[in-house]
Protein backbone atom coordinates (compact mmCIF):
# COMPACT_ATOMS: atom_id res chain seq x y z
CA UNK A 1 0.00 0.00 0.00
CA UNK A 2 1.39 3.39 -1.01
CA UNK A 3 2.48 5.62 1.87
CA UNK A 4 0.67 8.94 2.15
CA UNK A 5 2.81 11.87 1.05
CA UNK A 6 3.53 14.20 3.95
CA UNK A 7 4.37 17.87 4.22
CA UNK A 8 7.91 16.86 5.26
CA UNK A 9 8.33 14.89 2.01
CA UNK A 10 7.50 18.01 0.03
CA UNK A 11 9.91 20.09 2.12
CA UNK A 12 12.79 17.65 1.48
CA UNK A 13 12.21 17.57 -2.27
CA UNK A 14 11.89 21.35 -2.51
CA UNK A 15 14.87 21.96 -0.23
CA UNK A 16 12.93 24.16 2.18
CA UNK A 17 11.56 23.90 5.68
CA UNK A 18 8.23 22.32 6.55
CA UNK A 19 7.08 25.77 7.74
CA UNK A 20 7.73 27.20 4.27
CA UNK A 21 5.71 24.43 2.63
CA UNK A 22 2.89 25.13 5.08
CA UNK A 23 2.99 28.84 4.21
CA UNK A 24 2.74 28.06 0.48
CA UNK A 25 -0.07 25.53 0.89
CA UNK A 26 -2.07 27.95 3.04
CA UNK A 27 -1.54 30.86 0.67
CA UNK A 28 0.46 33.10 3.01
CA UNK A 29 2.23 35.97 1.30
CA UNK A 30 5.58 35.90 3.15
CA UNK A 31 7.24 33.57 0.62
CA UNK A 32 9.31 34.62 -2.40
CA UNK A 33 7.91 33.81 -5.82
CA UNK A 34 10.93 31.61 -6.62
CA UNK A 35 10.45 29.56 -3.45
CA UNK A 36 6.70 29.34 -4.01
CA UNK A 37 7.21 27.92 -7.50
CA UNK A 38 9.74 25.37 -6.21
CA UNK A 39 7.35 24.17 -3.51
CA UNK A 40 4.43 23.98 -5.95
CA UNK A 41 6.51 21.86 -8.36
CA UNK A 42 7.31 19.48 -5.49
CA UNK A 43 3.65 19.34 -4.47
CA UNK A 44 2.64 18.42 -8.02
CA UNK A 45 5.46 15.92 -8.47
CA UNK A 46 4.64 14.04 -5.26
CA UNK A 47 0.86 14.41 -5.55
CA UNK A 48 0.67 15.95 -2.08
CA UNK A 49 -2.80 16.70 -0.71
CA UNK A 50 -3.02 18.83 2.45
CA UNK A 51 -4.83 17.35 5.44
CA UNK A 52 -7.71 19.79 5.51
CA UNK A 53 -9.21 18.34 8.69
CA UNK A 54 -5.94 18.67 10.61
CA UNK A 55 -5.42 22.17 9.31
CA UNK A 56 -8.88 23.28 10.35
CA UNK A 57 -8.54 21.76 13.81
CA UNK A 58 -5.21 23.52 14.30
CA UNK A 59 -6.82 26.81 13.32
CA UNK A 60 -9.90 26.28 15.45
CA UNK A 61 -12.22 25.83 12.48
CA UNK A 62 -14.72 23.19 11.47
CA UNK A 63 -14.02 23.24 7.73
CA UNK A 64 -17.73 23.69 7.10
CA UNK A 65 -19.84 26.60 5.94
CA UNK A 66 -23.60 26.92 6.23
CA UNK A 67 -25.91 27.89 3.39
CA UNK A 68 -29.34 28.92 4.64
CA UNK A 69 -32.19 29.53 2.19
CA UNK A 70 -35.96 29.94 2.56
CA UNK A 71 -37.03 27.01 0.37
CA UNK A 72 -35.22 24.00 -1.07
CA UNK A 73 -38.13 23.16 -3.39
CA UNK A 74 -37.48 26.35 -5.36
CA UNK A 75 -35.38 25.52 -8.44
CA UNK A 76 -33.52 28.83 -8.27
CA UNK A 77 -32.07 27.94 -4.88
CA UNK A 78 -31.37 24.31 -5.75
CA UNK A 79 -29.49 25.38 -8.88
CA UNK A 80 -27.58 28.03 -6.92
CA UNK A 81 -26.68 25.52 -4.19
CA UNK A 82 -25.04 23.20 -6.72
CA UNK A 83 -22.65 25.98 -7.70
CA UNK A 84 -21.98 26.91 -4.06
CA UNK A 85 -21.12 23.32 -3.19
CA UNK A 86 -18.71 23.03 -6.13
CA UNK A 87 -16.94 26.28 -5.22
CA UNK A 88 -16.65 25.34 -1.53
CA UNK A 89 -15.37 21.85 -2.31
CA UNK A 90 -12.51 23.26 -4.40
CA UNK A 91 -11.36 25.15 -1.29
CA UNK A 92 -11.67 22.07 0.93
CA UNK A 93 -14.90 23.09 2.67
CA UNK A 94 -18.05 21.08 3.24
CA UNK A 95 -21.46 22.72 3.03
CA UNK A 96 -24.26 22.45 5.58
CA UNK A 97 -27.69 23.31 4.13
CA UNK A 98 -30.80 24.43 5.97
CA UNK A 99 -34.28 25.54 4.94
CA UNK A 100 -35.99 28.19 7.07
CA UNK A 101 -39.42 28.44 5.39
CA UNK A 102 -39.00 32.17 6.03
CA UNK A 103 -39.53 31.66 9.77
CA UNK A 104 -37.92 34.68 11.53
CA UNK A 105 -36.97 32.77 14.67
CA UNK A 106 -35.35 29.96 12.70
CA UNK A 107 -33.39 32.50 10.67
CA UNK A 108 -32.40 34.50 13.76
CA UNK A 109 -30.92 31.39 15.39
CA UNK A 110 -28.32 31.13 12.63
CA UNK A 111 -26.91 34.62 13.16
CA UNK A 112 -27.37 34.94 16.93
CA UNK A 113 -24.46 35.12 19.37
CA UNK A 114 -22.91 31.69 19.76
CA UNK A 115 -24.52 30.36 16.58
CA UNK A 116 -21.27 28.74 15.45
CA UNK A 117 -21.67 26.11 18.11
CA UNK A 118 -23.70 24.56 15.27
CA UNK A 119 -20.29 23.70 13.76
CA UNK A 120 -19.87 26.06 10.85
CA UNK A 121 -17.24 28.73 10.27
CA UNK A 122 -19.43 31.18 8.37
CA UNK A 123 -22.76 31.48 6.63
CA UNK A 124 -24.13 32.30 3.18
CA UNK A 125 -27.61 33.47 4.03
CA UNK A 126 -30.72 34.31 2.01
CA UNK A 127 -33.08 35.73 4.64
CA UNK A 128 -36.80 36.00 4.06
CA UNK A 129 -38.27 36.50 7.53
CA UNK A 130 -35.67 38.96 8.86
CA UNK A 131 -35.54 42.61 7.87
CA UNK A 132 -32.48 44.87 7.71
CA UNK A 133 -32.65 45.82 11.39
CA UNK A 134 -32.80 42.19 12.49
CA UNK A 135 -29.66 41.45 10.47
CA UNK A 136 -27.84 44.27 12.25
CA UNK A 137 -28.60 42.65 15.62
CA UNK A 138 -26.42 39.60 15.10
CA UNK A 139 -23.15 38.08 16.26
CA UNK A 140 -20.59 40.64 15.03
CA UNK A 141 -17.87 37.99 14.84
CA UNK A 142 -19.83 35.72 12.49
CA UNK A 143 -18.45 35.70 8.91
CA UNK A 144 -21.54 36.47 6.84
CA UNK A 145 -22.47 36.88 3.16
CA UNK A 146 -26.04 37.83 2.30
CA UNK A 147 -27.91 36.89 -0.87
CA UNK A 148 -31.13 38.52 -2.02
CA UNK A 149 -32.19 42.05 -1.21
CA UNK A 150 -30.72 42.99 2.16
CA UNK A 151 -28.06 45.63 1.56
CA UNK A 152 -24.70 45.44 3.32
CA UNK A 153 -24.33 47.54 6.45
CA UNK A 154 -20.57 47.55 5.98
CA UNK A 155 -19.94 44.50 8.20
CA UNK A 156 -21.02 41.77 5.79
CA UNK A 157 -21.04 41.24 2.02
CA UNK A 158 -24.13 41.30 -0.16
CA UNK A 159 -24.14 39.49 -3.52
CA UNK A 160 -27.04 39.75 -5.97
CA UNK A 161 -28.25 41.33 -9.20
CA UNK A 162 -29.85 44.72 -9.76
CA UNK A 163 -33.50 43.72 -9.37
CA UNK A 164 -34.78 47.15 -10.38
CA UNK A 165 -32.80 47.26 -13.63
CA UNK A 166 -33.61 43.63 -14.45
CA UNK A 167 -37.33 44.14 -13.91
CA UNK A 168 -37.29 47.32 -15.92
CA UNK A 169 -35.67 45.39 -18.79
CA UNK A 170 -38.29 42.63 -18.60
CA UNK A 171 -41.13 45.17 -18.70
CA UNK A 172 -39.50 47.13 -21.53
CA UNK A 173 -39.42 43.91 -23.56
CA UNK A 174 -43.20 43.57 -23.20
CA UNK A 175 -43.72 47.25 -24.05
CA UNK A 176 -41.50 46.83 -27.13
CA UNK A 177 -43.87 44.09 -28.29
CA UNK A 178 -46.66 46.70 -28.36
CA UNK A 179 -48.54 45.27 -25.38
CA UNK A 180 -50.94 47.78 -23.85
CA UNK A 181 -52.19 46.21 -20.61
CA UNK A 182 -49.22 44.72 -18.80
CA UNK A 183 -49.76 42.99 -15.46
CA UNK A 184 -47.23 42.19 -12.74
CA UNK A 185 -47.56 39.12 -10.52
CA UNK A 186 -45.54 38.84 -7.32
CA UNK A 187 -45.57 42.14 -5.43
CA UNK A 188 -45.06 41.79 -1.66
CA UNK A 189 -45.79 45.12 0.06
CA UNK A 190 -44.48 44.30 3.52
CA UNK A 191 -41.25 44.82 5.49
CA UNK A 192 -39.40 41.71 4.33
CA UNK A 193 -40.58 41.82 0.71
CA UNK A 194 -37.72 43.96 -0.60
CA UNK A 195 -36.93 41.74 -3.60
CA UNK A 196 -40.53 41.87 -4.82
CA UNK A 197 -40.76 45.58 -4.15
CA UNK A 198 -37.67 46.25 -6.24
CA UNK A 199 -39.19 44.29 -9.11
CA UNK A 200 -42.36 46.34 -8.81
CA UNK A 201 -40.22 49.49 -8.84
CA UNK A 202 -38.54 48.39 -12.07
CA UNK A 203 -41.97 47.58 -13.55
CA UNK A 204 -43.18 51.09 -12.75
CA UNK A 205 -40.01 52.77 -13.98
CA UNK A 206 -40.26 51.10 -17.38
CA UNK A 207 -43.76 52.52 -17.80
CA UNK A 208 -42.82 55.96 -16.51
CA UNK A 209 -39.87 56.19 -18.94
CA UNK A 210 -42.42 56.04 -21.78
CA UNK A 211 -44.90 58.41 -20.23
CA UNK A 212 -47.21 55.58 -19.19
CA UNK A 213 -48.91 54.75 -15.89
CA UNK A 214 -49.45 51.07 -15.08
CA UNK A 215 -52.91 50.06 -13.95
CA UNK A 216 -52.94 49.40 -10.22
CA UNK A 217 -55.48 46.60 -10.57
CA UNK A 218 -52.96 44.73 -12.73
CA UNK A 219 -50.29 44.63 -9.99
CA UNK A 220 -51.04 41.49 -8.00
CA UNK A 221 -49.48 40.49 -4.68
CA UNK A 222 -48.57 36.88 -3.88
CA UNK A 223 -47.32 35.30 -0.63
CA UNK A 224 -44.67 33.26 -2.50
CA UNK A 225 -43.09 33.06 -5.92
CA UNK A 226 -44.54 29.64 -6.78
CA UNK A 227 -46.76 27.92 -9.33
CA UNK A 228 -50.05 27.88 -7.34
CA UNK A 229 -49.80 31.60 -6.56
CA UNK A 230 -49.08 32.35 -10.20
CA UNK A 231 -52.07 30.29 -11.32
CA UNK A 232 -54.43 31.96 -8.84
CA UNK A 233 -53.22 35.47 -9.67
CA UNK A 234 -53.63 34.84 -13.39
CA UNK A 235 -57.19 33.58 -12.85
CA UNK A 236 -57.98 36.80 -10.98
CA UNK A 237 -56.53 38.91 -13.77
CA UNK A 238 -58.53 37.10 -16.45
CA UNK A 239 -61.74 37.75 -14.55
CA UNK A 240 -61.22 41.54 -14.73
CA UNK A 241 -63.39 43.51 -17.20
CA UNK A 242 -60.19 44.40 -19.11
CA UNK A 243 -57.71 41.57 -18.61
CA UNK A 244 -54.02 42.01 -19.46
CA UNK A 245 -52.41 41.22 -22.78
CA UNK A 246 -49.00 40.64 -21.16
CA UNK A 247 -47.70 39.59 -17.74
CA UNK A 248 -44.40 40.12 -15.97
CA UNK A 249 -44.03 37.30 -13.43
CA UNK A 250 -41.56 37.74 -10.57
CA UNK A 251 -40.23 34.18 -10.97
CA UNK A 252 -40.31 31.47 -13.61
CA UNK A 253 -42.40 29.33 -11.24
CA UNK A 254 -45.02 32.08 -11.13
CA UNK A 255 -44.88 32.20 -14.93
CA UNK A 256 -45.45 28.43 -15.17
CA UNK A 257 -48.54 28.74 -12.97
CA UNK A 258 -49.83 31.70 -14.97
CA UNK A 259 -49.37 29.89 -18.29
CA UNK A 260 -51.25 26.87 -16.95
CA UNK A 261 -54.26 29.07 -16.17
CA UNK A 262 -54.07 30.81 -19.54
CA UNK A 263 -54.02 27.52 -21.45
CA UNK A 264 -56.86 26.10 -19.33
CA UNK A 265 -58.96 29.15 -20.27
CA UNK A 266 -58.34 28.54 -23.97
CA UNK A 267 -55.91 31.44 -24.45
CA UNK A 268 -52.73 31.33 -26.51
CA UNK A 269 -49.28 32.30 -25.24
CA UNK A 270 -47.96 34.66 -26.50
CA UNK A 271 -50.57 35.48 -29.15
CA UNK A 272 -53.27 36.44 -26.64
CA UNK A 273 -51.13 37.04 -23.56
CA UNK A 274 -47.32 37.32 -23.54
CA UNK A 275 -45.58 36.06 -20.40
CA UNK A 276 -42.09 36.73 -19.08
CA UNK A 277 -40.54 35.23 -15.96
CA UNK A 278 -37.47 35.71 -13.79
CA UNK A 279 -34.60 33.42 -12.63
CA UNK A 280 -33.94 31.31 -15.77
CA UNK A 281 -34.60 27.95 -14.14
CA UNK A 282 -34.20 24.75 -16.13
CA UNK A 283 -37.95 24.04 -16.14
CA UNK A 284 -38.55 27.24 -18.10
CA UNK A 285 -36.23 26.10 -20.88
CA UNK A 286 -38.23 22.92 -21.47
CA UNK A 287 -41.81 24.03 -20.77
CA UNK A 288 -44.39 24.46 -23.53
CA UNK A 289 -44.04 27.25 -24.47
CA UNK A 290 -40.50 27.91 -23.30
CA UNK A 291 -40.38 30.91 -20.98
CA UNK A 292 -38.74 34.24 -21.71
CA UNK A 293 -36.91 35.29 -18.58
CA UNK A 294 -34.38 37.40 -16.75
CA UNK A 295 -31.28 35.25 -16.27
CA UNK A 296 -29.05 36.13 -13.30
CA UNK A 297 -25.48 34.88 -13.42
CA UNK A 298 -26.03 32.21 -10.74
CA UNK A 299 -22.52 30.80 -11.17
CA UNK A 300 -20.94 34.17 -10.41
CA UNK A 301 -23.29 34.76 -7.47
CA UNK A 302 -22.34 31.41 -5.97
CA UNK A 303 -18.57 31.59 -6.52
CA UNK A 304 -18.36 35.21 -5.36
CA UNK A 305 -20.35 34.42 -2.22
CA UNK A 306 -18.02 31.52 -1.37
CA UNK A 307 -14.86 33.54 -2.11
CA UNK A 308 -15.99 36.45 0.04
CA UNK A 309 -17.06 34.17 2.89
CA UNK A 310 -13.76 32.27 2.93
CA UNK A 311 -11.90 35.58 2.90
CA UNK A 312 -13.87 36.62 5.98
CA UNK A 313 -13.20 33.29 7.67
CA UNK A 314 -9.43 33.38 7.08
CA UNK A 315 -8.72 37.10 7.57
CA UNK A 316 -7.32 38.24 10.90
CA UNK A 317 -9.14 41.55 10.42
CA UNK A 318 -12.61 41.32 8.82
CA UNK A 319 -12.64 43.05 5.42
CA UNK A 320 -15.01 45.91 4.73
CA UNK A 321 -18.43 44.79 3.53
CA UNK A 322 -18.95 44.86 -0.23
CA UNK A 323 -22.01 45.27 -2.43
CA UNK A 324 -21.38 42.90 -5.37
CA UNK A 325 -23.67 43.12 -8.39
CA UNK A 326 -23.66 40.05 -10.61
CA UNK A 327 -24.69 40.54 -14.24
CA UNK A 328 -28.04 39.52 -15.66
CA UNK A 329 -29.46 39.21 -19.16
CA UNK A 330 -32.80 39.06 -20.91
CA UNK A 331 -33.46 35.73 -22.66
CA UNK A 332 -36.28 35.83 -25.20
CA UNK A 333 -38.10 32.54 -25.76
CA UNK A 334 -41.48 31.35 -27.00
CA UNK A 335 -43.70 32.84 -24.27
CA UNK A 336 -43.13 36.33 -25.68
CA UNK A 337 -41.66 35.81 -29.16
CA UNK A 338 -43.74 32.87 -30.36
CA UNK A 339 -42.56 29.66 -31.99
CA UNK A 340 -39.82 31.44 -33.96
CA UNK A 341 -37.89 31.68 -30.70
CA UNK A 342 -38.06 27.91 -30.40
CA UNK A 343 -35.41 27.53 -33.09
CA UNK A 344 -32.81 28.80 -30.62
CA UNK A 345 -30.94 26.65 -28.11
CA UNK A 346 -32.88 25.84 -24.90
CA UNK A 347 -30.17 27.72 -23.06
Amino acid sequence: MRREVTLRDVAELAGVSSRTVSNVVNGYANVTEHTRERVQRAVEQLGYRPNVLARNLAQGRSGQIAVVVPYLDTPYFSELLQSVIRAARISGYNVLIDQTDGDPEHERAFIAHGSRRLLFDGIIFSPLGLDQQALADRDPDLPLVILGERSSDGTFDHVGIDDVAASRQATEHLLDLGRQRIAAIGDQPYATGEAAQRRTQGFREAHAARGLTPREDLIISTPRFNRPDGARAMAHLLDLPEPPDAVFCYSDLVALGAIRTLVSRGLRVPEDVAVIGYDDIEDGRFSNPTISTISPDKEMIATTAVERLLLRITSATPPEGLEVRAPHRLIVRESTAGRAAGTASPR
